[in-house]
C-alpha cells in the first residue's frame, strides 16, 4: 500500500517525508482494519516529525484522523463489522493514517451517519474533540455566560465557537487581522484584532469589567498567565497548549478553576474509560454534524500526493478552515 512516511530517525522536516510503498498493516485481536477514504491534516501531524517518537517503526506512517470503512476485525472485536463506515483519532505513538488501510483500536472508532461524507468527517477529528472536550467535558457551565475563544480561525477555535454557541454562551474570540472575515460567518459576539485591538479592553466593555466566565486558550503559556487576570469570578481556564504559572493568591481570592487537555493522551492513559471516551465524543460530535448544527469549516480537499504541500501551508500559517485529503474511493 502507499503511506505518506517519515522514512527513518535522522527525518525530521516536512521536506524529508515521502510517499513508499509499505506493508498493510496487521489487526491485532481489539483491533480493525479500515480502508482509508479520507484524512484530515493538523499541525502535530508536521510537529512531531521535528521530535520524532522512541517508539516509531521506520518508515513510519504519519496521521491522526481517518474516516474511512472496516474491511477486517480482530479475534475479540464484537460491536464492528466489516462494511461498518467509521471515523477515529489516532495515537501519536503509533502507525498513521496516511496510508491506504491503517489499524485501529476499536474504542476510539464511531459510526458514521448515512446523510455525511468521508471528508466531512475527516475534518472533525483532532480539533473538534479538543474543542469539544475544551467546552463539554472540563468546564462546569453552571452560571456561565460568557467564554473567550482565542484563535477563532483555527481548526480547534473555530469549533470552540460553535460548541459554546450550542450552549447559548456569549462568545468573544481573538483573530489576527487577515482572518477576520472568515470569523465573522461563525457570528461571534465579540472579534477582538489582537493585532491591532487592546484584548483585554475589549473584554473588560463587553462585560462591565467583570470579566468572562471561560476561556479557551489554545495560544500558550504567556496568553494563560494572561487569561487569569481575564477571568471573572468562579471563571475558568482552558488551555490545550501549556500550562501557565499559578499566582496562588490570584487563584484564591478568585475561586478561580484551571484545566489542561491533552486528547491524545488518553489512548496511553490505560484507563479504558478515558479511551472509550474518545469514541463516545467522536458519536457525539458525529451526530451535531449530521443534524446541521456544527460546520467542519473545510477549506480545501487534497489529493492524497498533496498531503505533504497541505502540512506546509498550515506550518506557514497560510491555511483558514480545515484541510482533508481524499485518499481512496
Amino acid at each position: 500500500m502507499k503511506a505518506l512516511v517519515v522514512p527513518d530517525s535522522n527525518c525530521h522536516s516536512i521536506k524529508d517525508l515521502q510517499i513508499m510503498d509499505t506493508s498493510v498493516p496487521t489487526v491485532k485481536d481489539n483491533q480493525v482494519l479500515v480502508k482509508v477514504h479520507a484524512v484530515g491534516l493538523n499541525p502535530v501531524d508536521y510537529k512531531i516529525v521535528k521530535s520524532g517518537i522512541d517508539s516509531w517503526i521506520y518508515p513510519h506512517p504519519l496521521g491522526l484522523d481517518v474516516a474511512g470503512e472496516i474491511v477486517a476485525v480482530g479475534s475479540l472485536v464484537n460491536d464492528w463489522q466489516v462494511g461498518d463506515r467509521v471515523s477515529g483519532d489516532g495515537n501519536l505513538f503509533k502507525a498513521g493514517c496516511f496510508a491506504e488501510y491503517v489499524s485501529v483500536p476499536e474504542y476510539q472508532l464511531a459510526k458514521l451517519p448515512e446523510n455525511v461524507s468521508y471528508e466531512q468527517v475527516a475534518a472533525l477529528l483532532c480539533g473538534a474533540l479538543t474543542a469539544y472536550t475544551a467546552i463539554n467535558r472540563k468546564p462546569n457551565l453552571t452560571n456561565v455566560q460568557t467564554v473567550l475563544v482565542h484563535g477563532g480561525a483555527g481548526s480547534v477555535g473555530s469549533l470552540a465557537i460553535q460548541f459554546a454557541q450550542l450552549h447559548g454562551l456569549q462568545v468573544l474570540t481573538t483573530v489576527s487581522t487577515k482572518k477576520i472575515p472568515f470569523v465573522r460567518q461563525l457570528n461571534p459576539d465579540v472579534i477582538i484584532d489582537y493585532q491591532s485591538e487592546n484584548v483585554d479592553q475589549k473584554i473588560a466593555n463587553f462585560t462591565n469589567g467583570r470579566g468572562v466566565d471561560l476561556i479557551i486558550d489554545t495560544v500558550g503559556k504567556t496568553e494563560s498567565e494572561r487569561d487569569l487576570h481575564r477571568l471573572a469570578y468562579n471563571g475558568t481556564l482552558v488551555t490545550i497548549v501549556d500550562v501557565p504559572e499559578i499566582d496562588q493568591n490570584l487563584m484564591f481570592d478568585h475561586a478561580l478553576n484551571l484545566a489542561t487537555v491533552n486528547l491524545g493522551g488518553a489512548h496511553g492513559s490505560d484507563n479504558p474509560f478515558q479511551q472509550a471516551d474518545l469514541g463516545h465524543m467522536n458519536a457525539e460530535v458525529l451526530a451535531l454534524l449530521s443534524e446541521g448544527k456544527i460546520d467542519p469549516l473545510i477549506e480545501r480537499v487534497l489529493s492524497f500526493d498533496e498531503i505533504k504541500h497541505g502540512l506546509q501551508l498550515i506550518k506557514d500559517h497560510r491555511v483558514t478552515g480545515k484541510l482533508v485529503a481524499k485518499v481512496t474511493d
